[in-house]
């Protein structure tokens, strides 16, 4: 059995004690808030995400919790013209195999949060910063230590990042500084859902594209509330993370915009402001008895819906490619962890950053040509466009099960 240290109780770090536990380990959550707790709003789950949920024994709850899409919608947003859209209802969840669906971030937190606090595995600590990291790389049976902002000293025999996209673990383990500011600044607000005209009140996800920038809303918290977001291609380059905005310095930042988004703009309260950040793909983020995971190792940009989604299938290849391991296989088995799927997530970082430019926010003779693209695309081609994506992947040992 192994005993391992989770950096991170977040969505990513609690699916990670649920899939180590089920691959008969030991885990210890070390998470720096005061009490596990997911901040945020609105979150998107393709059916790749749905099937490692399952597989994590969680599905089942965090459908419940959800609402299903029945179409994803591609608006102009300064004509208000239907430029194209996806249906991701019957046939699509055929298809794939599970649903499109929103749900607020608490929504997906809560029932792993549950989970691994019904499993006599899983150690849980909240209050637990950790400020320093180490291991024995050389010894066969070589031992992780962490110690915590207030001093405490954890052993075990694994340490796994799951701390975000600002990991401390990361900045150890690689020293390849912080993420980087990709120009985009995005405003976030929650609506209760009875302020929201009755057209809206849709099982759709809808993203008004205008040149330099999107708003996109859909319904979250079971349909008590709806997501909106707006995002502008600003220039910004100060990492911003939950700054408090003013109601009119959105409203002026998004002057060209079609009835339907400015009144969702209007109704706006208690906005926030982020500056979105990412980084470039890297080939390693794995050293002896050290991994990182989701965020911490290849955080992207939200514009191809797959943060979340690629850090749950994470969390599934590295159980199942613990099970039944021992600590001396850690090193090789982690080295096969981060090769299986450091292919794909690059991709996904890659692309994401591509559809913001291309399909979200292109000007002029570049949104003509995505128009030119999209739209004569029937049912069948628009899903063939995600299937590389959106398709549950295998899991290792199960390849041709």
């Amino acid at each position: 059995m192994i005993h391992s240290l989770v950096a991170g109780g977040g969505i990513g770090g609690l699916a990670t004690a649920l899939s180590l536990a089920s691959a008969g380990h030991r885990v210890t959550v070390l998470e720096r808030q005061d009490e596990f707790r997911e901040i945020g709003a609105g979150i998107q789950i393709a059916p790749n995400g749905f099937a490692a949920l399952d597989r994590l024994g969680v599905g089942k709850a965090v459908r419940e919790r959800a609402v299903l899409v029945e179409e994803l919608r591609l608006m102009d947003a300064i004509t208000g013209e239907r430029l194209t859209a996806v249906p991701v209802g019957d046939r699509y969840r055929r298809r794939f195999g599970n649903p499109y669906a929103v749900v607020h971030r608490a929504d997906l937190h809560t029932p792993l949060l549950e989970a691994c606090r019904l499993d006599d595995r899983i150690r849980l600590l909240a209050g637990a910063e950790v400020a320093g990291q180490a291991q024995d790389a050389e010894a066969a049976d070589g031992r992780v230590s962490v110690t915590t902002a207030d001093g405490r000293r954890f052993e075990g025999d694994l340490l796994v990042g799951a701390d975000g996209i600002r990991s401390a673990v990361r900045a150890r383990l690689l020293g390849d500084g912080p993420p980087q500011p990709n120009g985009h600044t995005i405003y976030r607000a929650l609506l209760p859902i009875e302020e929201v005209p009755d057209h809206l009140r849709t099982g759709a996800v809808t993203l008004w594209a205008g040149p330099d920038y999107h708003v996109v809303h859909y319904i979250v918290a079971g349909g008590a509330s709806l997501n909106l977001a707006a995002v502008l291609d600003d220039g910004a380059m100060e990492a911003v993370s939950g700054r408090p905005a003013d109601r009119d310095t959105v409203l002026a930042r998004f002057p060209r915009l079609a009835a339907t988004p400015r009144a969702l703009l209007e109704l706006g309260r208690d906005w926030r402001r982020w500056v979105l950040c990412d980084r470039d793909p890297v080939d390693r983020w794995t050293e002896g008895r050290i991994t990182l995971l989701g965020d911490a190792a290849h955080p992207m940009l939200q514009y191809a819906a797959q943060g979340a989604c690629q850090a749950l299938e994470d969390t599934v290849v590295l159980g199942a490619l613990l099970a039944g391991a021992t600590p001396a296989d850690l090193p090789e088995r982690l080295t096969r962890y981060e090769a299986a799927r450091r292919e794909r997530t690059a991709r996904i970082q890659t692309v994401s950053r591509r559809v913001g430019a291309e399909l979200y926010h292109p000007v002029g003779d570049a949104a003509r040509a995505r128009d030119d693209l999209l739209g004569p695309l029937t049912e069948d081609g628009l899903h063939d466009q995600l299937a590389w994506l959106h398709t549950a992947q295998p899991v290792p040992g199960e390849e041709n099960g």
